[in-house]
């Protein structure tokens, strides 16, 4: 996979408003991740757009250190102490040589500050896994959805470098897993931006490039005969959470062994000036035992979000089929 190309998306940006039609202005974005808690003893008011919404716009970041499953070693401890917290960052050294960084493979692979970050900004976030609850990890697969997984993976191997369409969406740069739905971080570039417009809501995501056009008019969902890489998204405000359910998923873009029947429920609530909680269930009846839950706080980033141009450049491609079929020539 190639590395991105930071160019700007400004069509992109119209593209958007002539979609949203009359979008609201953005608040103003902020300079830093840090959250700022609202005044203590004072119930925080989000603002409203034009049409009386609560105003989810801005660019927000959810970039975090807590993996998606908790530790086993943890068993149910949901949340870490201040002070825990300190101690496994003082466990984990920030060195000027990523390769021996030692907060993951991540560190490895990339030097993050060429992408103007640095993870020491994150937001602290004291769970000790993103999915909620005592057990906080994904539950196991139903033996058909084993099954699935087992022939999928087989074929795989015999079969994964016959042509470029046996090769993944992410190196194929059609969608990345972080896109989602569920949205999760994909480490760097973990930014996107929301635009309010009536009786739609957009969300545009950093890595990889693509635009989630979510309807709040209280139009049905597609027909259930037609399954789409993002699934097809349908959205309601509950109170200050806007409530969004996603349906048709195809069972290519599977979520942790998930399949077509998927329904995803996500939330998002500005709970404070400078958050946005993010809050998705997955409930798959013919993949997992039980539907679970996760959820992760996203906070004000630094804009502009710009392109990551995935296919320019992506030699990696040609370079793989071209070794296989060198391999098999030398074979014969």
């Amino acid at each position: 996979m190639s590395h991105p190309s930071r160019t700007s998306i400004i069509a992109l940006a119209a593209v958007m408003a002539l979609v949203l039609l009359a979008a609201t202005p953005m608040f103003g974005q902020a300079a830093s991740v840090a959250a700022k808690p609202a005044p203590a003893g004072k119930a925080w008011t989000p603002p409203r757009t034009a049409d009386g919404k609560p105003d989810l716009q801005g660019i927000w970041s959810n970039a975090t250190s807590t993996p998606l499953e908790r530790n086993k070693n943890l068993g149910a401890k949901e949340f870490y102490t201040p002070e825990e917290l300190a101690a496994n960052a003082a466990r984990a050294p920030r060195r000027a040589n990523p390769a021996a960084d030692g907060e993951g493979t991540l560190a490895v692979h990339y030097d993050l500050s060429q992408f103007g970050l640095d993870r020491r900004d994150q937001a602290v976030n004291l769970r000790t896994s993103l999915i909620v609850g005592p057990e906080g990890r994904v539950p196991a697969l139903l033996p058909a959805a084993q099954k699935r997984q087992a022939d999928r993976q087989a074929y795989q191997r015999e079969h994964g470098f016959d042509s470029a369409q046996n090769r993944g969406l992410s190196e194929r740069c059609i969608t990345w897993p972080n896109e989602g739905p569920p949205m999760l971080s994909p480490g760097y570039n973990s930014n996107l931006q929301v635009v309010q417009g009536p009786g739609y809501v957009a969300i545009v995501q950093e890595m990889i490039h693509d635009v989630r056009i979510i309807p709040t008019d209280g139009s049905p969902h597609i027909d259930k005969s037609i399954h789409q890489w993002f699934g097809d998204s349908r959205g309601h405000w509950e109170g200050n959470t806007l409530v969004v359910e996603t349906t048709n998923f195809s069972n290519k873009a599977n979520f942790r062994g998930s399949d077509e029947n998927l329904k995803l429920i996500e939330r998002f609530t500005r709970t404070g000036p400078d958050t946005l909680m993010y809050e998705f269930t997955v409930n798959d009846p013919t993949a997992f035992t039980k539907p679970f839950t996760g959820q992760i706080p996203m906070y004000p980033a630094q804009g502009p979000i710009l392109e990551y141009a995935c296919n320019e450049g992506n030699y990696a491609m040609t370079g793989m089929l071209a070794g296989a079929r060198a391999e098999e020539k030398a074979s014969k």
